[in-house]
């Protein structure tokens, strides 16, 4: 069962609160199929928690590796999986669409 998106925020607010590096993952934009509509949020913590789908499969995995630059940085960042790029299949986007995800930090 994927989380709701107040679970998500909560779990975002929660781990900020606790003192944690904390980034949100949301799709800002999708084309053909598409695991996850726009709209669709991750939350990762510095030390690697997440909670929440923006994908699945090795997408995820590239957002999560993403995020932790994210947190150390505090610069937001602007990721695209699609099949244009030969990685698509690489990271799990084998469903013949494109995705853009947000990766900002929490604040």
């Amino acid at each position: 069962m994927l989380s709701t998106d107040t679970d998500i925020l909560s779990a975002a607010e929660a781990w900020r609160d606790a003192g944690r590096g904390v980034a949100l993952a949301t799709v800002i934009e999708t084309w053909g199929s598409a695991p996850r509509p726009v709209g669709s949020h991750l939350v990762i913590d510095q030390e690697g928690n997440f909670l929440g789908s923006v994908s699945g499969g090795c997408v995820e995995g590239a957002v999560i590796a993403e995020a932790a630059d994210v947190i150390e940085d505090g610069r937001p960042r602007v990721l695209e999986f699609g099949v244009a790029d030969e990685t698509a299949w690489r990271v799990g986007l084998s469903c013949g669409g494109r995705i853009r995800v947000l990766v900002e930090p929490v604040a």
